[in-house]
């Protein structure tokens, strides 16, 4: 176990680098800016809390997540297929010895939470302070004596990017507390659900469980919301650096603001075709159940929903059938299939715009021009919740600078974000 200068010490060597490459340039990648990366947070510690000698410290990191299949059907108790990916948000952190927890990251207000004050504050909607709040009252009211840390906190999570930097920021607190305060003892679900429930009671949205997974587990996983208590999650084993293709992330430069009314209609739109049926969520009606009775549900409760509805069943199955196509190595397979999806959450989904909103239509005009560039190769479609914000699309490598270019030559500077599938979830890095 280090402490921070022997840290610092050891990055510095070179003697942390294997570890550094473990999960920053696992293929030859730029280790020298992993270690620059750490060393700059290891440093800005101990200049900004000054820690005892003997304090140990650690550097931990959390990512971000790609949704790649089941769009919007984990709230319906569906099957979905996410990724973690490597932007990632790399704390180095310290016990403090005291009943706070401090936080500084770079670029935004120096954050502190009371340790003896884990209530619920409606003033802290949508911060940090509710995540941290949230993530350390939940391991407490799991039976866990919770002290406090001081961390620096440096992120390439790009906003807006939908790669869900709130279940990054969840999983990176979480692991920390986690390996100071509960000898390692909650595994990557376990986080993720306690990620799950500071966002929800805490942050203040009611997002379903698969954003935490994808960033807490790594690599591609599937996962069955049958019982949302009780996630059954698998391995989607499959090396995506040997697919031939580059996954891509595009910034269509559209606002997810006012859009909260939209993403509640889904929800409930898909909520009242099942309550025709008694039931709750969309998984418990059977599909033929379903099919059977859409002439009497488009009068009950319109054609939207029961497009929507049909979606959900599509969508609920391909992302099975993904994750069954990359673990027998079938990429085309996995490509075509997310085209569908894509087809899908565009036509019968229906979010990609917003009718409040009809003259803002980013993410078509974005998905149209990078088809256009595709041709008939690689798959391309919506990214998480829709309506604006991020379109996903796995690119050869052959075609990676034309498509690059040519997205951002309408979309603007830096708005294609190339990434890549990590294995490794919630981490902890070196300790």
């Amino acid at each position: 176990m280090y402490t921070c200068t022997q840290l610092l010490q050891a990055l510095e060597s070179g003697a942390c680098d294997e570890a550094l490459s473990v999960l920053y340039a696992p293929d030859g990648g730029d280790l020298e800016a992993a270690r620059s990366r750490a060393i700059r947070v290891t440093s800005a510690l101990l200049k900004t809390f000054s820690p005892p000698e003997d304090c140990p410290a650690g550097l931990f990191s959390g990512p971000g997540r790609t949704e790649i299949g089941g769009n919007h059907t984990d709230h319906q108790h569906g099957r979905v297929l996410c990724a973690s990916v490597d932007m990632d948000m790399l704390a180095c952190a310290v016990p403090n010895g005291t009943r706070k927890i401090r936080v500084q990251s770079e670029g935004y207000p120096f954050l502190e939470v009371d340790l003896d004050d884990l209530a619920l504050k409606p003033e802290e909607a949508n911060s940090s302070a509710a995540l941290v709040r949230g993530v350390a009252a939940r391991l407490v009211q799991k039976g866990f004596s919770v002290e406090g840390f001081d961390a620096i906190v440096t992120s390439n999570v790009l906003s807006g990017s939908g790669v869900s930097s709130s279940a990054a920021y969840e999983i990176l607190v979480g692991n920390i507390l986690n390996h100071f305060y509960c000898a390692d003892s909650q595994d990557p679900i376990e986080l993720a659900k306690i990620g799950q429930y500071a966002e929800n009671v805490y942050f203040g949205k009611p997002c379903g469980l698969m954003d935490q997974m994808g960033a807490s587990i790594g690599g591609a996983v599937a996962i069955d919301f049958k019982d949302p208590a009780n996630p059954v999650v698998t391995r989607a084993d499959y090396d995506f650096a040997q697919s031939g293709h580059a996954l891509c992330i595009i910034d269509t430069g559209s606002c997810h603001a006012d859009l909260t009314g939209d993403y509640a209609d889904i929800t409930a739109e898909m909520k009242a075709v099942a309550n025709c049926f008694d039931a709750e969520v969309l998984r418990e009606v059977p599909e033929a159940e379903f099919r059977a009775s859409i002439p009497h549900l488009r009068q009950v409760c319109g054609d939207r929903a029961v497009l929507r509805a049909m979606h959900f069943y599509e969508d609920d199955r391909r992302a099975v059938q993904e994750a069954e196509a990359l673990k027998r190595g079938d990429f085309q397979a996995f490509l075509d299939l997310v085209n569908a999806s894509g087809l899908s959450s565009s036509l019968h989904l229906q979010n990609t715009w917003s009718p409040v909103s009809p003259r803002q239509q980013a993410i078509p005009l974005a998905l149209a021009l990078g088809r256009e560039l595709l041709g008939n190769s690689g798959a391309i479609r919506v990214h998480g919740g829709g309506f604006a914000g991020t379109i996903q699309a796995f690119v050869p490598f052959e075609m990676l600078d034309a498509f690059k270019s040519g997205m951002e030559s309408v979309l603007g500077e830096n708005k294609c974000h190339v990434l890549r599938i990590r294995p490794q979830g919630g981490w902890v890095v070196v300790a």
